[in-house]
């Protein structure tokens, strides 16, 4: 798995991004938190990003938890701060579920759970996959008929996903073999892995940020979104609303992130 560290010594903060991005999502936000005094550890996800692709990994949430904790171990990082988006955030909600000892408090962005496991983006993904099989097939643009629009969509504002952002984020996915890759990552994520989670036990401090532009989001569980059920049933947890900000919080509003974590961070470490 690749790991991008910034700063040393600190509390650790652990940042896992989500479906179709990586550890580049997080090149405004981790060098501030080492600024902070904290050490900030950027994931790529097993098969995302720079880290590796065996063909016949398992890449599932659960899967996700198990080789985020293998990595903390390589890290020798006992217990961190995780941040995580979307997938992302999903991933963290089973870590501290089945290695609660892993984790000292969770802040998860736009979080997926319920009836938006897989997400209205992944579900968009597999849907559209038919539309563009010419193009797709001659496997010069690999998943960029796919990816493109789901990319901007995941901000409000368009600016903040420019082409030039857009093709950063499609690097890993180039050609027939990266498309393919990319729906081998769609078809892993299964609802099963966080059906088994029993949110009542869970007992880390844990915030939700909820960016109110996410078009992702828009099955409901219960009449509400994914998110603000989880704040319900989860012990103790902070619901905060950002109503002009997309999926891609960190992309959007990383100033407000930033102090967002810092602050929760210092206030649950003193309770």
């Amino acid at each position: 798995m690749h790991v991008e560290r910034y700063g040393h010594g600190g509390a650790a903060v652990l940042l896992v991004h989500g479906f179709g991005t990586c550890s580049f999502l997080w090149r405004d936000i981790a060098p501030e938190f080492a600024l902070a005094n904290r050490t900030a550890f950027a994931v790529d996800l097993f098969g995302y990003g720079e880290s590796d692709r065996p063909f016949d990994a398992d890449f599932s949430i659960a899967a996700q938890a198990e080789y985020l904790d293998r990595a903390l171990t390589a890290l020798r990082v006992a217990r961190a701060t995780i941040v995580g988006v979307d997938l992302g955030a999903a991933i963290t909600l089973r870590l501290a579920a089945t290695r609660p000892e892993r984790v000292e408090r969770m802040i998860l962005i736009n979080p997926i759970a319920y009836d938006d496991v897989p997400a209205k983006d992944v579900k968009d993904l597999q849907k559209h996959t038919g539309r563009y099989a010419l193009r797709i097939s001659r496997g010069i643009l690999g998943a960029a008929p796919l990816m493109r629009d789901l990319l901007r969509q995941s901000v409000a504002d368009p600016s903040r996903m420019p082409d030039k952002l857009v093709a950063r984020y499609l690097a890993p996915y180039v050609g027939s073999e990266g498309l393919n890759h990319l729906l081998i990552l769609a078809r892993s994520i299964d609802a099963e892995d966080l059906d088994e989670i029993e949110l009542t036990q869970i007992d880390q401090p844990t915030m939700i940020i909820l960016g109110e532009q996410d078009h992702f989001l828009t099955q409901r569980a219960r009449d509400k979104p994914a998110p603000e059920r989880l704040a319900e049933e989860i012990p103790g947890c902070r619901l905060v609303r950002l109503p002009a900000v997309g999926r891609l919080v960190p992309e959007e509003s990383p100033e407000t992130l930033i102090n967002l974590v810092l602050d929760f961070d210092g206030a649950s470490a003193t309770r």
